[in-house]
């Protein structure tokens, strides 16, 4: 049999969320790992691996060299939001397809995105970059509260509030600034127009230019002034696919990403789409599995195709949905107990804990994250999103967790 074309693989991240993707690459690539941390549940789906620090860029390129020393790559991949940037840089250095790195430096860097959203008349946000709480301050007064305060280059809504007064300001300043200081394309807050309107993110593969929206998903959030993510569907007969597609493809063109999958965030404000960002990348949160259980297109597969200068099959092979249920306590503390005492009925895909007995979780409500206050999570498949959404809340029901002698039976999921 001929040999398969090798795909590097930068990043390949956690195997709860990130394992889906390696395994879909795997199954038409022989995969090399650049990673910066030795191997292990990854190393079914490998061929070859190099350890290195991710965060120096000439380590990680060093690393890519001694790789494609040894394999003759085909292409050059990441679904990791911190390695957009270095990727297209190693897949430059070696000639092989990519978006440049400048326009990946855009889609990380908020500010730049609104520029160009504003620049080719894209529906966005007012925003306004600053750097003390007293521009802070200055800048809600121009907007009008509520606004939203964010870093303008980060991911997984860390450090981003809304507020709705002067009062509320200054402490979200300071989560804003304290994860912005930690950004590599930028080191500024945000201070944004709150789009009121249901969030979603629309899914989508860019190939030689040419964009195909493949999905649409429906977000469920937490109370303000957190914007976590605590819920997702997919269904691939949403009819939001026809009303957002244009503003998702302007969003990317105003961008100038010209290959690759791309998870794009916005709010529907009077039923009109407002973008929020775009990210280059696959989305997290297992939303790609979601995608693949609703219509059969496998983005990760997609994202190695186009790396490799291939034209990636999209087409719909089912007609169905699924959602995700994101885990949460009620309150942080220690985890003294996690148990599923519900039934596992064929809609229910998979069951994924993430915690065990001892572990320390901290809710955003009290400084923390969605990396340090999730439980884990569950997937559902209906006919529809809202039966998906009902399932997964019931299975969701089934669910105890116990933190410092305080019984939590749900997820705070609405």
């Amino acid at each position: 049999m001929p040999a398969r074309p090798v795909v590097l693989v930068v990043a390949p991240g956690d195997e709860n969320y990130r394992g889906y993707c390696l395994e879909q690459v795997a199954d038409a690539y022989d995969v090399v790992l650049l990673t910066g941390t030795e191997p292990s549940w990854e190393k079914p789906h490998i061929t070859d691996h190099a350890v290195v620090d991710l965060s120096d860029p000439a380590a990680l390129l060093a690393g890519g060299r001694a790789l494609a020393g040894r394999h003759d790559l085909a292409g050059v991949m990441t679904w990791d939001e911190w390695n957009v940037v270095p990727t297209a840089r190693l897949a430059r250095q070696f000639g092989l397809p990519t978006t440049a790195p400048e326009v990946m430096q855009g889609c990380r860097n908020k500010a730049t995105a609104r520029s160009l959203f504003a620049r080719h008349g894209v529906p966005s946000a007012a925003s306004v970059s600053v750097r003390t709480r007293q521009e802070a301050e200055a800048a809600a007064e121009r907007i009008g509260y509520p606004v939203v305060l964010k870093p303008a280059s980060h991911a997984g809504a860390i450090g981003v509030r809304r507020v709705d007064d002067r009062d509320q300001l200054t402490a979200a300043y300071r989560a804003a600034e304290r994860t912005a200081g930690q950004g590599t394309e930028s080191t500024s807050v945000l201070v944004e127009e709150f789009l009121d309107g249901p969030e979603i993110s629309v899914e989508c593969v860019t190939y030689r230019g040419i964009t195909t929206v493949v999905a649409v998903n429906r977000k469920t959030l937490s109370p303000p002034p957190h914007f976590e993510q605590l819920a997702h569907s997919v269904d691939a007969a949403d009819p939001l696919l026809e009303t957002v597609a244009p503003a998702a493809r302007a969003a990317i063109n105003a961008l100038g990403i010209i290959a690759g999958v791309s998870h794009i965030e916005m709010r529907l404000v009077e039923g009109r789409p407002r973008l929020i960002e775009v990210n280059a990348r696959l989305a997290g949160d297992m939303i790609g599995h979601l995608v693949r259980l609703a219509t059969g297109i496998g983005l990760p597969r997609a994202a190695a195709d186009i790396a490799c200068d291939r034209a990636p099959d999209l087409t719909p092979i089912r007609s169905s949905a699924a959602a995700i249920r994101l885990l949460y306590p009620d309150t942080s503390g220690t985890l003294t107990h996690l148990t599923y005492d519900g039934p596992c009925p064929t809609w229910l895909d998979r069951l994924q804990f993430q915690r065990r007995t001892g572990d320390q979780l901290l809710l955003p409500t009290d400084g923390g994250n969605l990396y340090t206050g999730r439980l884990g999570y569950l997937i559902t498949t209906a006919a529809t999103g809202k039966e998906a959404r009902a399932r997964a809340q019931q299975a969701a029901r089934a669910v105890t967790a116990v933190l410092d002698r305080t019984p939590s039976t749900r997820s705070t999921a609405a």
